[in-house]
């Protein structure tokens, strides 16, 4: 997924990036919701998480503006506060979930997950094929010829993509942003190392390649 993080703490936006990038995510940080709001204006988002207090704007007024502008983007609130007063009040602001502070890392992608789920429609593609692979994105499960392949998160994310454009050449640049999430250097070689680990893992013990590199261009995945 695609996550918007809007949070002023420093120190726990530092440790929800890190956690969520580990996890196989991409994560853009705003530490205000006037940040916020523009982050939202100019990208597309899986989902967001916005801290209930925060300067500038504060969480609850992000929402709504996002609400009234048409964003149906899911949105989980992080709060201190817990009171049912709070959560009511950032559930009718337009919020889909509320998570009280301190929370765990693994609860806060557990509700992602499920927002996720529940905003998409009852004819949303979850199975992604090309040739005899395949990529149940549910089940966050990748088999070839029914074997089962084992992939870091990073590397699922890195499939899920180049079978989402199968037969287009993908750049390294298109990776970074989409994957990584990353804004520099396309020439950096993070991208040629993860490739090459895929490869191997989805190649190697088959007889028809399927992930080529289109040299001076960027990567293709294509039957044949």
């Amino acid at each position: 997924m695609r996550i918007l993080l809007v949070e002023d703490d420093m120190e726990a936006a530092g440790y929800l990036v890190k956690g969520l990038n580990e996890i196989g995510h991409a994560v853009d940080h705003a530490d205000d919701g006037e940040s916020g709001l523009s982050y939202a204006k100019t990208n597309a988002y899986d989902a967001m998480v916005i801290d209930r207090m925060m300067p500038r704007k504060d969480g609850i007024s992000m929402i709504e503006d996002l609400r009234r502008g048409g964003d149906n983007t899911p949105v989980l609130i992080l709060s201190a506060l817990d009171d049912v007063d709070e959560r009511v009040t950032g559930l009718r602001a337009g919020g889909d979930d509320y998570l009280t502070k301190p929370y765990s890392l693994s609860e806060l992608h557990a509700r992602l997950q499920a927002l996720s789920r529940r905003a998409q429609p009852e004819n949303a593609v979850t199975t992604l094929r090309v040739a005899d692979l395949t990529l149940d994105l549910l089940k966050h499960k990748v088999t070839r010829s029914g074997a089962n392949i084992n992939l870091q998160p990073r590397e699922f994310r890195l499939l899920e993509y180049l079978m989402r454009h199968a037969g287009q050449v993908v750049t390294r640049s298109m990776l970074l942003e989409n994957v990584w999430d990353y804004h520099f250097d396309p020439q950096t070689n993070v991208i040629d190392v993860q490739i090459s680990r895929l490869r191997s893992k989805i190649d190697k013990d088959f007889e028809q390649p399927l992930l080529h590199t289109v040299r001076g261009a960027g990567y293709k995945l294509v039957e044949g």
